[in-house]
């Protein structure tokens, strides 16, 4: 088995997790996959599942990571490799221009986040729809995320919507209200670049404090919006 990353303590469950802000935001079609490509592109484009599924499907074994500082290990993704996409769907029909290196991933919850280009073509980057051999479920980002697992969990963003290819980050801010020392440009697990100038060491037992509310409450809103779901269905 791999050794954890500095900081990281294994977690037997792995729990519906993020910023309070996104707690009760839920996507409203989590069946249907449907991203639009944008940005410094020439022609946006969107993927559903139809031209998703002329690329070949990936699985893989990775941990995950979160930034404050639990991991779940030997999770079984699958879907399809980032760069497998970009090579076949992305650049030769959207064409983004040479120099667009920032990826920025929306979700519909309304979270968002970025990343470099050369980092998401790893060959372990996923656009994953399924977990553990399940269609993945709501509380994992369906109907499809992303998944780098060399980076924090807070850039493996979930209920994806939009992959926007830019040339600087101005069409990027982190989500309000949160400062942006929350956010490292990379945020890559084996450097511990858990945010902007506060060394990775002193943000690790700051985050560490908040995990037990932050996992009271998310699990708190799936099993309402749980809840809402069925009632809604019976009307």
């Amino acid at each position: 088995m791999s050794t954890l990353p500095p900081g990281q303590v294994e977690r037997a469950s792995f729990p519906r997790f993020g910023l309070g802000k996104f707690a009760r935001r839920f996507p409203a079609t989590p069946e249907t996959i449907a991203v639009r490509i944008a940005g410094d592109v020439e022609t946006d484009v969107r993927l559903d599942a139809a031209r998703l599924g002329t690329v070949p499907r990936a699985t893989q074994r990775s941990d995950f990571h979160c930034v404050t500082t639990w991991s779940v290990r030997d999770q079984a993704w699958s879907g399809w490799r980032f760069a497998d996409v970009y090579e076949r769907l992305i650049a030769p029909v959207a064409r983004p221009h040479a120099d667009a290196r920032f990826v920025v991933f929306r979700g519909e919850d309304g979270y968002c986040t970025i990343l470099l280009l050369e980092d998401l073509l790893r060959p372990d980057v996923l656009l994953a729809d399924r977990l553990n051999d399940q269609p993945l479920g709501i509380e994992h980002g369906a109907p499809l995320r992303l998944v780098a697992p060399a980076h924090y969990g807070y850039k493996n963003v979930k209920h994806l919507v939009a992959i926007e290819f830019w040339r600087d980050r101005r069409a990027y801010r982190f989500p309000f209200p949160y400062p942006a020392l929350m956010d490292h440009p990379r945020a890559r697990v084996a450097f511990e670049e858990r945010g902007r100038w506060i060394p990775g060491a002193i943000l690790r037992r700051l985050y560490r404090l908040i995990i037990p509310f932050t996992v009271w409450n998310f699990s708190r809103a799936l099993a309402a919006h749980r809840t809402r779901t069925i009632r809604d269905a019976k009307i």
